[in-house]
């Protein structure tokens, strides 16, 4: 199966020891020097509608991606949560 890094943006991160959802893919880390994807980044949910801002970001590293499927991406351990930096 190929995949292209847009379509990531479609799939979902699935837990696969309890199949806990924690969202949709909206960024990947990516090591420069190697050309590596590091990591899927998941944005964190909002907080009352947005208006209290997000909680902080999942990043889910590549070694626990397991699978991915038409819809769904299976991952083995929790995600990291982290702050997202933003670029200037």
């Amino acid at each position: 199966m190929e995949t292209r890094i847009a379509e990531l943006r479609w799939k979902e991160v699935v837990g696969i020891r309890d199949g806990s959802r924690f969202g949709y893919v909206d960024d990947l880390e990516v090591d420069v020097d190697s050309g590596q994807v590091r990591a899927l980044v998941v944005p964190g949910r909002r907080r009352l509608f947005g208006l209290l801002g997000r909680e902080a970001d999942r990043y889910i590293p590549w070694s626990a991606v397991r699978r991915f499927g038409e819809d769904i991406i299976l991952v083995e351990d929790a995600p990291q949560l982290r702050e997202r930096r933003r670029h200037k």
